[in-house]
């Protein structure tokens, strides 16, 4: 039998139809270099080549172009790069945290994350913060009033502020409610009024500080004002009637002072001049007593030895010291003459005799009035004309009413 010539396509196959040696070897080397890792690269980065350019020929020349693919990649990459930059002031801080988790603190200036990836929290540690709590408390003497507070606050730790309490605003507002219902409850009506209004802020701000700081919160107590005091508007108008009569206390006790700071040096100076005079009374007194007991005492001796001559001796002094200021007019019963005075002349130089002292003269009916002429009259001008011409007067009508009653 014949072997007929094989066609083009079959000139490659041997006569059953199968593929020869050569093809086989070929087929085997593929295998080889598919099995070789640095071939697979190799071709991997050839594939990638093929997707980023994109041959075309044109005049014979042998040219290279982006995929669009490409370009939106490489845009993209861009974009996000320079989308990770960010800019911290000098009274902020950054906590940075990947996939939820803290990592560090950015410090003030220019820096960059990983958008998408790494998530920053701007805390400001530098500005003072305010919270305000107010309500109405109890006190300890059971009156209800309406307090106001202001707490300042700064963060001064951003990681503790962030990660140790859900809600550290809400927390530290639910302290400071706490803190002044404890501390108003612990004070009466009146110190709270009195003006003590920074003692009691004081108090709130270390109650406040001793409630938050198992917590570490992360924030700094700066000040607690304690603003006002009100009272609920049902007791309004006593509340008001307490606070004028305290205003008016305080201005009655203030006008007091005024006046006692007044008439206190006077008085003093005035207790001073009596006392001088009390002193200086007694001194003349004692010293008078005094000369008077030495004097008693020298005549003592001679009154023991004759009684009836010191007597008549006292009597002379007496009169003799009592006569030596008086004008005197004697009369004798035995001379028939007859004086004439001139009651006149004697008054001319005193006031008409004083009706008070005439009404003291009760003169019954039916009774007259005479003198004797043997009457001694006495002036006593020398000491005060006036009174003692007046009492003589009155005297001597007393003694011849006496007398006309006994007759």
């Amino acid at each position: 039998m014949a072997w007929k010539k094989p066609k083009d396509h079959a000139s490659k196959l041997d006569p059953w139809g199968k593929k020869k040696d050569e093809e086989k070897k070929i087929k085997d080397q593929d295998q080889n270099d598919k099995k070789n890792p640095i071939l697979d690269a190799k071709n991997f980065l050839y594939n990638i080549k093929n997707v980023i350019f994109i041959k075309s020929c044109s005049s014979n020349l042998f040219k290279k172009k982006f995929h669009p693919f490409t370009i939106l990649i490489f845009t993209s990459a861009i974009i996000w790069f320079f989308s990770g930059f960010y800019t911290l002031e000098e009274a902020e801080r950054g906590v940075i945290t990947r996939f939820g988790e803290f990592v560090y603190v950015a410090k003030p200036g220019l820096n960059w994350r990983p958008i998408f990836i790494d998530e920053v929290k701007i805390i400001n540690v530098k500005t003072t913060r305010e919270l305000a709590a107010s309500g109405i408390m109890l006190t300890s003497d059971q009156n209800v009033i309406r307090v106001e507070t202001n707490i300042q606050y700064k963060i001064v730790h951003p990681v503790d502020y962030l990660f140790s309490a859900s809600y550290p605003d809400k927390s530290l507002k639910q302290a400071a409610d706490s803190s002044l219902s404890d501390v108003i409850g612990s004070l009466t009506m009146d110190k709270i009024l009195n003006g003590r209004g920074i003692l009691v802020g004081r108090s709130i701000q270390k109650k406040i500080k001793k409630t938050i700081k198992p917590y570490n919160m992360g924030i700094a107590i700066l000040d607690v004002n304690f603003k006002t005091v009100k009272p609920p508007e049902a007791i309004k108008k006593a509340f008001d009637d307490v606070i004028s009569a305290r205003e008016n206390r305080e201005q009655y006790i203030q006008e007091a002072e005024a006046y006692s700071n007044e008439i206190q040096p006077k008085a003093k100076e005035k207790a001073e001049i009596i006392l001088k005079k009390a002193r200086a009374y007694s001194s003349r007194i004692i010293l008078e007593a005094e000369g008077e007991a030495a004097r008693f005492s020298k005549i003592l001796p001679e009154y023991r030895k004759s009684k009836a001559m010191t007597l008549k001796h006292f009597y002379i002094e007496s009169m003799e010291r009592l006569l030596s200021h008086t004008k005197k007019i004697f009369t004798d019963s035995k001379n028939n003459s007859m004086f004439f005075l001139s009651l006149d002349k004697i008054f001319s130089n005193s006031a008409l005799v004083n009706n008070s002292l005439l009404n003291n003269v009760h003169i019954k009916k039916n009774h007259t009035l005479s003198l004797k002429k043997n009457k001694e009259i006495d002036y006593f001008s020398s000491l005060s004309p006036k009174n003692i011409l007046e009492q003589r007067y009155i005297d001597s009508l007393r003694n011849d009413v006496k007398n006309s009653e006994r007759k």
